[in-house]
């Protein structure tokens, strides 16, 4: 038995303590919005924040997670209003979407730890891969969500 606290819910499942974090958020909880891509935590498409820091999911175990406080992008607004994702569909950054709800979970995690990033903050923090090649999109969004909080 594993136990989480997911979106400010306490959760227990009954999965082996070796199973990776996104097989529990997708197959055990229903929270579909964390996307498999890679595997090998490599893409970002899994990502999560675990106290605010952006983890991918693939390569974390339920038992490394237990101790966590867990956002997935269901977490982040019922309603997509979050001013990251707001900003996202704003500056058009969506084209497949495949890697949107690691991205936005990248860009939150960023956003959160430095209120106005520069490029290159940018740069280091969004290590996710859009097969799309929407980075200069993504850059716009974060830097407005950044220039909305004044």
């Amino acid at each position: 038995m594993v136990r989480l606290n997911i979106n400010k819910q306490h959760v227990e499942v009954d999965v082996a303590l070796d199973t990776p974090l996104l097989w529990v958020l997708r197959d055990n909880l229903n929270m579909t919005g964390t996307k498999f891509a890679c595997g090998i935590g490599q893409c970002g498409a899994c990502t999560v924040l675990m106290n605010g820091k952006p983890v991918r999911s693939c390569t974390t175990t339920a038992s490394e997670a237990q101790p966590y406080n867990i956002t997935t992008i269901e977490g982040l607004s019922e309603d997509a209003s979050h001013p990251v994702q707001l900003a996202f569909i704003e500056e058009d950054v969506p084209q497949c979407g495949y890697c949107q709800s690691g991205q936005v979970m990248a860009a939150v995690a960023l956003l959160n730890e430095k209120t106005s990033p520069t490029d290159e903050e940018i740069n280091q923090a969004m290590t996710n891969i859009c097969r799309c090649g929407t980075y200069s999109k993504i850059r716009s969004a974060i830097k407005k969500v950044a220039l909305s909080r004044g």
